[in-house]
C-alpha cells in the first residue's frame, strides 16, 4: 500500500478496495491520470486506486513525474522533544534532497546538521517514505520520495536557523506542544510520519 499526498489530499494505490471518498478499480495508466485530475481539480479530498498488482500500479504511478529523493529526521532530545523547523509559516521536520553518491542516512544527517546548526546527531532507525508531489516553475510534475529516521541528540544544543534555505525558527517541542501548535499548522506527511514515529 502506498499513500502520496496531492496538494494535502490523500491518494492511496492498494490491493484491496479502501472505505475512502472515491474508490477506483485500477485498468490501467488512465485510471492513474483520472485520479491525479480528481485530486487536482475537484473538491474530492481522498482517493483509493486499487488493483491486484499494487507493485506494477506504483511503478505504472513513477512512470508519470520526476522522482526526486530526499531524507530527514525526527530527532529526539533527552527529554524526549521532537527537534522542528518552521519554514514559510509552517513547522515541518528537517529534511532536504539526497546528493549524487550519498547513501539515505548520510543525507539524513547532513541535512538536520545543515538545517537545524546541530552536530553530532545520532542516527537509530528507519522509519518510513512519505510520497507527495507538487509542480515545478517549469511544470514538471514530480513524486517527491522522503526517507524518515528516527536520531537522538544529547549534546549541546547549539540549534540556528539555516535562514539561506527560509528557515525561520528551530524549536524543541513536546508531545502538548505538538498537539496545540505544530499539527495545526504542518503538512499531512508530516504528522504521518511522527504519529508513525510515537507508535513504533
Amino acid at each position: 500500500m502506498y499513500k502520496v499526498f496531492v496538494n494535502e489530499k490523500k491518494l492511496l494505490l492498494s490491493a484491496q478496495p479502501e472505505n475512502l471518498e472515491k474508490v477506483l478499480g485500477y485498468e490501467n495508466v488512465t485510471t492513474l491520470e483520472i485520479g491525479l485530475d480528481l485530486l487536482e481539480n475537484t473538491s474530492v479530498k481522498e482517493l483509493n486506486i486499487y488493483g491486484n498488482d499494487v507493485e506494477m500500479i506504483w511503478e505504472k504511478f513513477k512512470s508519470l513525474f520526476r522522482i526526486i529523493e530526499a531524507a530527514g529526521g525526527v530527532v529526539n532530545n533527552p527529554e524526549k522533544d521532537i527537534l522542528f523547523i518552521k519554514r514559510l509559516g509552517k513547522w515541518d521536520l528537517p529534511k532536504g534532497k539526497m546528493e549524487k553518491g550519498e547513501s539515505r542516512e548520510e543525507s539524513a544527517v547532513r541535512e538536520i546538521e545543515e538545517e537545524t546548526g546541530l552536530s553530532h546527531v545520532e542516527l537509530v532507525r528507519f522509519i518510513n517514505t512519505t510520497y507527495h508531489i507538487y509542480v515545478e516553475r517549469n511544470g514538471d510534475k514530480v513524486l517527491k520520495c522522503t526517507h524518515w529516521f528516527e536520531m537522538n541528540f544529547s549534546g549541546e544544543d547549539t540549534s540556528k536557523p539555516q535562514l539561506e534555505e527560509g528557515i525561520t525558527e528551530v524549536a524543541w517541542k513536546n508531545k502538548d506542544q505538538m498537539e496545540a501548535e505544530v499539527f495545526p499548522n504542518t503538512f499531512k506527511n508530516i504528522r504521518l510520519i511522527i504519529e508513525e514515529f510515537q507508535h513504533c
